[in-house]
């Protein structure tokens, strides 16, 4: 046995003198619980002070709550609560394998209350209440006005954790208050079998206070706490084996064991491990620092040392009275001392969550006030429960809106529902690399895309690519860079029918020469694409969870299959997504809900005329932007309302922004901190996100997928439906059939490049305030193409002063298009086509691939004509030909 092993054996329970949200989080508490080396958890107000304002551990609870107008106080014992409340279930199992003797966990009722019976009698009662948990311990200071205090709560029914006791004389007055208490419950009617306490008995402290005071090299230095302690256990054994309390050991009453508090060792010339070998015994408890615990575990000394020299302790302290020092005056200074630090640690914490709190509201700009009111409306109308319960009335009354969102927030338990699939992904990823193939690319549009080519870019993974275009330029840049006797194909469509992926799944087929071991697809079940993967032989088919929309798929299959080919840790993924979700759970308080709290933000910057969601993003994290803008624009854009997400924007002087927007901060390494800070400094909105590394992303896209759906609740539109991608699709359709059955597609209305510079000039100048800039660009989707089409982005945004927006066609009528033609009329379309030099036959079809491209360029512009937009085409003699714009 390790000395700690032998110390219980012993009869005494080591508690840790140590809480912290990390060790609750990441697995270290619980290690500590299995393995033996503590039997229970002590808390106080230094110990919090520490956790909170030194860490960014609670980052995810405070700033929801300091947005959400809760006072530095109010979030403080919301943390707090939550922290005792994780520790007391960790410690459940030992607490009834103990039979209630150990497993607890102590929070201390306020230090500022120290001299207020009453006030602490309430709050002990108040704080057992909100905690909930049997194995809790409320901590009440030993003073002469916490005493009655003890003797209450302990007639009440709640565990009590006596602290603060120095003197082995008023030791004998806090027992008496604890079998006080227990006589008043019986004579009450109640039953006392269940009531545990400890007395909390300080024991270092009385060595520094003494020690000073002795000469040097005295024999009495380091010797007064041990020998105090040794007498206080000497008064315990005769109290609890007194008649007195036998009678309520009839009762089943439990002893009051004593606990030893302040046991680290504070002076160096002292052993590390002295003020716990030398008060082992029965029937104690040692509350230790993470330090001791360790220094005990390699080199302590397990023996029944509490008893021993016993007349020499007291011939110690006979001493000290001899050389003028009091142990009465000494402990009446301990205790002073003890009531002050304790309430200047809690006045600094609440200070430290004061200036977090302020910090938090600082981000939101002029929103304080609605926000802090749509916090109240939504915790009154129960919306964290009926999200919950999937609730459709939230975002719609309409019955055929009410169905769909029904069958669309499978997501919520995405984090939980996927783990059994994580082995059959991992097999699939092994044998694949086994095989010998090294390269993938995902054939893939919209949800089914955009999640997968995010991590790729995240996590720097080079030899996995998407393709989501029917450019035949780009086609053909991935058939060369994606040969198939190199090349895992992963076909990747919800619906199983989406008229781009099938298109170019036709093209590499037909490269491969159908050599279906080199396709896998991911699709809902029993759709087209299921049944011809397995007509064609491809070498797995993998199901999506029906019951979640595309752009909420990334937990699903549709993100999964992808990161177990990029060998992610699958894992880690959904352990990350999952703190999230249950951050976001329905029994947290909707001011604590961190989801639910970013959703109202933004559903009232959108009320407030702040419909452009601004995305800043540390470079690492930049590719996110794209993922945000399909979940939140899709999602949001209908009913002539919507929340513009502007990513990729150039950075301008604070001053060119104007009351239209706000921003958001996913920060990784702070590198856009200073303009972050400049942007708040002039008025602007700046949420901030900080992750501590790369997989936090799946926590944020957890926390981002419950701010959507309650941020479209808040402007009032359903968050599951689409019900304006349709009608550009349909267009195309009916241009391909023209060309079909005559052999050509007109060519749409457009201006040349030699005319754009006039024409722009007049299509610009019909902006008006509040609008926006959308660039659709129907052309290669390349790092060459990408930083032109971003330079003419940054001249005419800069020349405008209106948020811009790039996408790349067809790709982003999957992403943005809902937006563009069921949100609000104030965006402003300038739509750039090109000649086709060297077109690609889409195998099977009768037409190529810049056919359909351009089919559907036209049937985007007809749809946002026909929807009344303000929208200019410009037709270039090339793609190169794009620098004349500029």
């Amino acid at each position: 046995m390790n000395p700690i092993q032998q110390l219980t054996a012993l009869g005494q329970s080591l508690w840790y003198d140590n809480i912290q949200r990390r060790l609750l989080e990441n697995g270290e508490l619980a290690a500590l619980i299995a393995r033996g080396d503590i039997r229970g958890v002590t808390s106080n107000p230094t110990i919090f002070h520490n956790a909170i304002s030194k860490t960014s551990d609670y980052d995810s609870a405070l700033i929801p709550l300091a947005q959400s107008g809760w006072s530095a106080e109010d979030i403080f014992w919301q943390l707090a609560v939550e922290d005792i409340q994780a520790a007391c279930d960790l410690f459940t199992p030992l607490y009834q394998e103990s039979l209630g003797v150990d497993g607890y966990v102590s929070l201390e009722v306020s230090p500022a209350l120290a001299h207020d019976t009453a006030a602490t009698v309430e709050q002990a009662k108040a704080l057992w209440a909100r905690v909930n948990r049997p194995n809790l311990m409320i901590k009440i200071p030993a003073t002469l006005a916490g005493l009655p205090a003890i003797r209450a709560a302990i007639a009440a029914g709640i565990n009590v954790n006596v602290t603060l006791i120095f003197s082995v004389e008023r030791y004998r007055v806090v027992m008496d208050a604890y079998i006080s208490g227990l006589e008043d419950r019986l004579l009450a009617g109640g039953t006392i079998e269940n009531i545990h306490s400890v007395a909390s008995f300080f024991v270092s402290r009385m060595d520094s206070k003494i020690d000073p005071k002795l000469p040097e090299g005295s024999p009495l230095r380091g010797k007064a706490a041990i020998a105090n302690a040794k007498l206080a256990y000497e008064a315990f054994q005769q109290v609890f084996s007194d008649v007195r309390f036998g009678k309520l050991q009839l009762a089943q009453a439990n002893y009051q064991r004593p606990l030893w508090a302040s046991t680290g060792t504070k002076n160096p010339a002292y052993a590390d491990t002295l003020y716990v070998d030398s008060l082992i015994g029965p029937a104690t408890v040692n509350t230790v620092p993470p330090a001791t615990l360790d220094a005990f575990r390699a080199h302590g000394a397990a023996a029944q040392t509490i008893t021993a020299g016993l007349d020499e302790a007291k011939n110690q302290l006979d001493e000290l009275e001899k050389l003028g020092i009091s142990l009465q005056t000494v402990t009446a200074e301990l205790e002073a001392e003890g009531v002050k630090s304790f309430a200047e640690a809690f006045t600094a914490l609440l200070a430290s969550v004061e200036t977090r709190r302020k910090n938090a509201l600082e981000q939101l700009g002029p929103l304080r006030e609605s926000v802090a009111q749509a916090i109240q409306r939504l915790t009154a109308d129960s919306a964290p429960a009926r999200l919950w319960a999937h609730d459709p009335t939230i975002w719609t009354t309409d019955p055929a809106g009410q169905a769909e969102v029904k069958i669309r927030l499978g997501w919520l338990t995405l984090p939980e529902t996927m783990r059994p699939s994580l082995a059959e992904f991992q097999a699939m990823a092994a044998g694949i690399h086994v095989d010998g193939i090294t390269k993938f690319l995902l054939l893939g549009m919209g949800g089914s895309s955009l999640s997968p080519e995010v991590l790729a870019l995240v996590f720097g993974v080079n030899n996995f690519a998407i393709l989501d275009s029917t450019d035949p330029g780009q086609v053909r840049e991935a058939m060369a860079a994606f040969p198939p006797a190199e090349t895992l194909y992963i076909v990747s469509s919800k619906s199983g029918g989406t008229a781009e992926v099938m298109s170019v799944f036709e093209n590499f087929w037909s490269l491969s020469d159908g050599n279906g071991s080199h396709f896998i697809a991911i699709t809902d079940p029993g759709t087209s694409l299921e049944k011809l993967a397995q007509e064609r032989g491809f070498r797995q088919v993998f199901n999506a969870d029906p019951l979640v929309g595309g752009r909420y798929s990334a937990l699903t299959a549709f993100g999964l299959v992808p990161a177990a080919l990029m060998k992610l840790d699958l894992e880690r993924i959904l352990n990350r997504a999952g703190w999230m979700m249950r951050e976001c759970a329905p029994d947290q308080p909707a001011a604590r809900n961190p989801g639910l709290v970013l959703g109202a933000i933004l559903g009232q910057a959108a009320l407030a005329g702040r419909d452009k969601l601004t995305i800043l993003a540390d470079d690492v994290l930049a590719p996110a932007g794209a993922w945000l803008e399909q979940l939140m624009d899709e999602s949001s854009g209908k009913l002539d309302k919507g929340i513009l997400i502007v990513d990729g924007e150039a950075q301008h002087a604070p001053a060119f922004y104007g009351k239209d927007r706000i921003f958001a901060y996913l920060r990784l390494d702070g590198q856009h901190g200073a303009f972050a800070a400049a942007l708040r400094a002039a008025g602007q909105p700046v949420l901030e996100f900080r992750l501590s590394g790369r997989y936090d992303l799946f926590a944020e896209m957890y926390r981002w997928e419950v701010a959507t759906a309650i941020a479209c609740a808040e402007i009032g539109v359903n968050a599951f439906d689409q019900p304006d991608v349709q009608i550009a699709k349909d267009i195309a359709k009916k241009k391909i059939a023209e060309y079909r059955e005559k052999g050509k597609l007109g060519s749409g209305t457009f201006i040349r490049a030699a005319d754009a510079p006039a024409a722009l000039k007049e299509f610009l100048a019909q902006a008006r305030p509040g609008d926006y800039l959308a660039i659709n660009a129907y052309l290669r989707r390349n790092p060459a193409m990408n930083a032109a089409l971003q330079e003419l982005r940054q001249k005419l945004g800069a020349k405008t002063g209106l948020p811009t927006t790039l996408g790349f066609g067809p790709r982003f009528l999957h992403s943005t298009g809902q937006l563009h033609k069921g949100g609000a009329n104030n965006g402003l379309f300038l739509q750039i086509t090109a000649e086709t030099a060297h077109d690609l036959d889409i195998p099977g079809q009768g037409m190529t691939f810049g056919t359909l491209q351009l089919a559907q360029a036209l049937g985007d512009y007809d749809a946002l004509a026909a929807r009344g937009r303000r929208i200019l085409r410009v037709h270039l003699a090339a793609p190169e030909n794009l620098q004349s714009l500029l």
